[in-house]
């Protein structure tokens, strides 16, 4: 991720993949758990396990390196996998080639699905690659095991509601991170690969909203709405945040921003970056980013439980407006 025209990009084989996602994403399909037929019910932000969304992005982080292209993203494509079948989800990694400024390389998608019962898609995204170059011990603790351990706690409160009207996608996106500048062939490659796999389908007016996680741990927690963003969608997370309390935690942000939401704006889709980008040594700072700094012991359990209470809520709004 990155400030838009402001900043340059600072620098076991995965199983056989699922048919191609025209064939598989939006199928139906049954699901182990389920709640009783009826009126949809509503999701309960209260039970969103803070701890164990914490623990979930520890995880996460102990797999660095996990560049794209590296044996650890691989390993860490398969380990979000595995956690989102055990939260009860169909999962599945999709891989595809896609090339870079060193030639082209192979990115892997992770994705957990919840079937709708009705119209509209809602995606719920986070990135799981890190910054490459960096030196160990360098773990990504808040770009990205922060934004991917949330979206893993909120698979499992998700899971049970197999009655909601909307298909649900949790999408781990690989390839976030540029290797010199973004550009085209550089950076955002999973989420251009959905957005394009989405337009090829005829899928793009279906969905509804685009809630892409980034960066969501920070102690000194500053959610910081980029200027690129569904104006829609910032009134339903600054209502959400509002009704946790925490209104005063939420800006809108005077810049646009260059993250994993982009390639789904350009395509016309509604879309949100939940982002606080303000993570450093002080108010305002962001001197932690792409830097060793970037560990556990500067994100809390409290700030990704705001988060996930937040999404909880927009959810809520999002599923009940139609």
């Amino acid at each position: 991720m990155v400030e838009a025209m402001r900043f340059p990009c600072r620098s076991k084989f995965l199983p056989a993949v699922l048919p191609i996602l025209s064939a598989v994403l939006f199928t139906a399909c049954s699901a182990e758990q389920s709640v009783r037929p009826g009126a949809t019910q509503s999701l309960q932000p209260a039970l969103f396990d803070s701890e164990r969304a914490l623990r979930e992005a520890a995880d996460l982080a102990a797999l660095y390196p996990r560049d794209a292209g590296t044996p650890g993203a691989e390993q860490a494509a398969l380990h979000l996998r595995d956690r989102l079948q055990a939260a009860g989800l169909e999962a599945f990694i999709d891989s595809f080639p896609d090339p870079t400024p060193t030639g082209t390389q192979t990115f892997h998608n992770v994705f957990g699905r919840l079937p709708g019962q009705g119209r509209g898609l809602l995606l719920l995204a986070s990135h799981y690659d890190s910054k490459s170059g960096m030196e160990p011990p360098f773990c990504g603790a808040n770009d990205s095991a922060s934004s991917s351990g949330v979206l893993l706690e909120l698979a499992r409160l998700l899971a049970p509601h197999t009655n909601l009207p909307p298909e649900i996608l949790l999408v781990f996106f690989d390839g976030e991170e540029c290797l010199r500048y973004y550009s085209e062939h550089d950076g955002l490659h999973g989420s251009r690969h959905l957005a394009r796999q989405l337009v090829e389908n005829g899928k793009q007016n279906d969905v509804q909203a685009v809630i892409l996680l980034d960066m969501v741990g920070d102690k000194d927690y500053n959610i910081t709405i980029p200027q690129n963003t569904t104006p829609s969608l910032a009134h339903i997370a600054l209502d959400a945040a509002q009704a946790e309390g925490i209104r005063s935690s939420f800006s809108l942000y005077r810049y646009a921003m260059g993250d994993d939401h982009v390639p789904f704006l350009a395509a016309g889709m509604p879309a949100i970056n939940l982002i606080d980008f303000e993570f450093g040594s002080a108010p305002g700072r962001n001197d932690y980013w792409h830097t060793p700094d970037d560990n556990m012991a500067h994100i809390s359990a409290e700030s990704l439980g705001k988060t996930g209470r937040v999404v909880l809520h927009m959810l809520n709004t999002l599923i009940h407006s139609k």
